[in-house]
């Protein structure tokens, strides 16, 4: 049975040798120097100013739209749009926190939104911002999307935490609008367990991100920063730490996180180029079965970090058959959280004029699609088992 989380890590067995070592003689395990030092070294692997850590992918999505709203660069009420074929966490924060979430459609052929998608959608509904979701290490247009986006005064921001790698015209992804989230869950690109961040090159999105992200105190902030605020508030040394400035959370990820994100950067080009090398050999099987499945292109990307490996049948009699003939050979899933315009949270808070925005192709995922397994550490004979299966 090929399964899609095969380890908990990257060279997993020495990898909990380092941890337990390290538990033992760690002198915290709160928020502190291991995971400054994996924020430092994150962002200069993606090529980004900022990195900041947090405990889950899920909590740097809220993160970052509640730091945009503090800032101001977004205002309740106003309308984001978000890639219709996501996952969750990337759209309920719009919905908590007041924001009025917009889905567009993606590509058949990239299983991402387009320039053209959110044109189309531009003409229905005015956009402040966009939450991009990159689709298990795809992309389209995303060039253009920035373009226009700027054009429009579209704030951008991307949810990379399924393309961490992915490089597309000469750029890595989520190094196009102005932050990125990632995930370190387990089975990820990277895991740290669980685990998350937000890059930026926007130093005052930076420090708002990390007092958002420490209940709104200025604890992690550098000393001119800190010293900088309490001035402006008339607040005290001894009152200072205790101070809350802004609305946050407890976001903050553990030295156990932290420790694990630094043992598994040395990998991530390594992890990177077995995904790629992975996913070119199982989709050249699945291209040869053009009838039965659509297409997917990816001759646009320069490197394909892929997630998972993406079957979009034809039809649901084909996906049903596919799934029956995966049974006890290889583990499959439906393509993320599909459409989710038709999740059940999604019907129930979102008004009937925005809901039933058409998104045919997400539909079509949405019935049609699943993902198999794809890592850095599949076997000859697992990826033989996977092409058997979709061939």
């Amino acid at each position: 049975m090929v399964k899609l989380i095969k380890s908990a890590f990257f060279e997993e067995e020495k990898t909990k040798k380092a941890l337990a070592d390290f538990i033992v003689q760690a002198p915290q395990l709160s928020f502190g120097p291991q995971c400054e030092k994996f924020e430092e070294a994150f962002a200069a692997w993606q090529g980004r100013a900022q990195c900041v850590f947090v405990n889950s992918g899920s909590s740097a999505n809220l993160a970052i739209v509640q730091a945009l709203l503090n800032l101001g660069k977004l205002k309740k009420g106003d309308t984001v749009g978000f890639s219709a074929l996501t996952w969750s966490t990337n759209v309920m924060p719009l919905i908590e926190l007041g924001l009025v979430p917009v889905p567009i459609d993606v590509e058949l052929d990239t299983l991402n939104v387009s320039s053209k998608k959110l044109a189309e959608r531009l003409a229905e509904f005015p956009l402040k911002g966009l939450f991009i979701t990159n689709l298990l290490g795809f992309c389209d247009d995303i060039d253009a999307i920035a373009a226009l986006c700027k054009e429009k005064n579209i704030i951008l921001f991307e949810d990379n935490c399924e393309s961490l790698g992915t490089v597309y015209q000469g750029k890595k992804l989520g190094n196009f609008g102005i932050a990125s989230t990632f995930s370190f869950f387990v089975g990820h690109h990277m895991s740290t367990i669980e685990g998350g961040a937000v890059c930026t090159d926007d130093a005052e999105l930076a420090q708002m991100l990390r007092m958002v992200r420490a209940h709104g105190w200025d604890r992690n902030l550098k000393s001119a920063e800190q010293t900088e605020l309490r001035a402006n508030h008339a607040t005290d040394a001894f009152y200072g730490k205790y101070t809350f400035y802004d609305l946050g959370y407890n976001l903050r990820p553990t030295e156990v996180a932290g420790f694990l994100g630094n043992s598994q950067m040395p990998y991530a080009d390594t992890i990177v180029a077995g995904r790629e090398r992975n996913f070119k050999t199982i989709a050249a099987a699945a291209a040869k079965n053009g009838r039965a499945y659509y297409p997917i292109r990816f001759d646009h990307i320069d490197v394909v970090s892929n997630f998972a490996v993406p079957i979009v049948c034809r039809d649901q009699a084909t996906r049903d058959a596919l799934v029956a003939h995966a049974e006890g050979r290889m583990e499959v899933r439906p393509i993320v959280g599909g459409d989710i315009t038709q999740q059940p949270f999604f019907k129930k808070y979102i008004p009937d004029a925005i809901r039933v925005a058409q998104n045919p192709n997400a539909d079509l995922i949405h019935k049609n699609g699943l993902y198999c397994p794809n890592n850095p550490e599949l076997t000859v004979e697992e990826i033989t088992t996977i092409i058997d299966v979709i061939a």
